[in-house]
């Protein structure tokens, strides 16, 4: 037959006093005034008491000077492990309350478990492993957010480059929203991740987030997190999003002209009452952070055909600043290919190369219509297949598109990057007539999309309808 869960629980309460006795150094039992009534007799012995008898009734303070046990009778609240010290010596206790049916405190009671704090340096010794570790991870996780460059990471002496630092190291004094615009390998987040290293908040997080780069179905959860159980599947200790990560710091939202209109509205709402719900969640959470924004793409042409809300613009477009192609900073080139060639040798583990004269007359014929980006990988290639003890143009030639000799002739002055930029403005203007002024119809008959024809009209200064 076999005995109920109930009886066994009162079984085990009414044996569970005895066995610690039996157990531990000693034990000792007070009332709901903090007086002793019974004590083992391990414990007058340990304690060196000379008459255990005469310590039944008396406060439990005079009996042992260090005790806690009132607190214990008083609060209700178990003390799991501690050490008391009585006289020259310490012991390792442990002190819990004694509740009556009703759940009314009328005592407690305390063990004795070691007479030698040190039986406790295995517990001791993993505790603090345990702490440490985690110590570590937050130290780790600190570090993976905190920014990997500053404003002397942002090569350049060119007066483009100057006055996009000055501007940028005013905006780092503020917290308002930032909006960076440039082309695809132009250094966006760099700026960004400088910005907030110069800024107040540099102790908080920096926490990036490509929109591009995750699916229009995630950036919700992305952004805001998700609350415990919130969907089949989900965690049952639910997700932080960016926004709480980022709380205290700053948020870099990185493309940011590819978030959809419905989102938008949600963002638009957490930049103007500073507060969000997770998915799932009924309850508003508060965060302070700051928003950098940044883009490839033409927003004033997305505002104009309502592809980007006009509200969130104007929101983000606080302190706007623009970084400029390579091909308008060519002066740079020459600095940025030997500071690139540097890291990259260093990275590869291979001795540091220079770059020969010729080379870098031969970098600044070309467009860079990649930028910084592309920079980098072409010294990379014709650095890992290098064989002397500088890059030469012959390096180059073999990683680089041809030079276009008729397109530099066209415009001695201005080389290859006004070359191109005439032939792309004559292109556009033609099939802009050829449309009727029609931006749509012309972006399909140049094989371009609509945003990088209105960022290529807005960049090369070509006057249109509003078609």
């Amino acid at each position: 037959m076999s005995v109920s869960g109930e009886v066994l629980r009162q079984l085990a309460s009414q044996s569970l006093l005895a066995h610690f006795a039996d157990l531990c150094e000693g034990a000792v039992i007070v009332d709901d005034q903090a007086n002793v009534v019974w004590m083992n007799d391990r414990y007058p012995t340990r304690l060196g008491i000379a008459d255990p008898v005469a310590a039944i009734g008396r406060p439990i303070e005079e009996v042992i000077p260090n005790s806690q046990m009132r607190q214990v009778v008083r609060e209700g609240r178990a003390i799991m492990l501690d050490i008391m010290d009585f006289g020259d010596e310490s012991f390792v206790v442990t002190r819990l309350p004694l509740r009556d049916a009703a759940g009314t405190v009328v005592g407690a009671v305390g063990f004795m478990i070691y007479d030698d704090p040190r039986h406790l340096a295995p517990v001791v010794s993993r505790y603090q492993r345990l702490r440490a570790d985690l110590a570590e991870a937050e130290r780790k996780l600190a570090e993976a957010r905190r920014t990997k460059y500053t404003f002397t990471s942002f090569i350049g002496s060119s007066p483009a480059i100057s006055d996009l630092k000055l501007a940028a190291r005013r905006a780092a004094r503020t917290s308002s929203p930032v909006l960076i615009l440039g082309e695809t390998g132009t250094g966006k987040e760099l700026l960004a991740q400088a910005i907030h290293a110069a800024s107040p908040r540099s102790e908080g997080r920096f926490v990036a987030v490509n929109i591009a780069a995750v699916p229009e179905s995630l950036l919700e959860a992305e952004f805001f997190g998700v609350a415990p159980g919130a969907y089949t599947g989900a965690d049952r200790r639910g997700r932080e999003g960016k926004f709480k990560l980022a709380d205290g710091g700053t948020l870099f939202l990185d493309e940011i002209g590819d978030m959809s209109l419905a989102l938008q509205a949600k963002l638009l709402r957490t930049l103007q009452e500073h507060e969000f719900e997770a998915v799932g969640s009924n309850r508003l959470e508060t965060v302070d952070v700051r928003v950098i924004a940044a883009t490839s793409r033409n927003l004033e042409a997305m505002v104009a055909d309502g592809s980007f809300r006009a509200d969130l613009y104007y929101r983000l477009n606080v302190i706007l600043l623009r970084t400029p192609p390579l091909r308008e900073r060519q002066e740079d080139i020459p600095l940025l290919a030997e500071y690139l060639a540097e890291h990259i040798c260093r990275r590869q583990g291979i001795p540091v190369l220079g770059i020969a004269p010729a080379a870098v007359a031969r970098l600044r014929r070309h467009d860079w219509p990649g930028n910084v980006r592309e920079l980098s990988n072409v010294l990379e290639r014709a650095l890992l297949m290098c064989d002397g003890e500088l890059i030469d143009a012959s390096d180059l030639d073999g990683v680089m598109p041809p030079a276009t000799p008729v397109a530099c002739a066209a415009d001695p002055e201005g080389g290859m990057a006004g070359a191109v930029a005439q032939a792309e403005r004559k292109a556009i203007v033609d099939a802009l007539g050829h449309c009727q002024g029609n931006k749509a119809q012309a972006a399909r008959l140049l094989g371009i999309s609509r945003a990088a024809l209105y960022e290529k009209i807005a960049a090369l200064g070509i006057l249109t309808s509003a078609a």
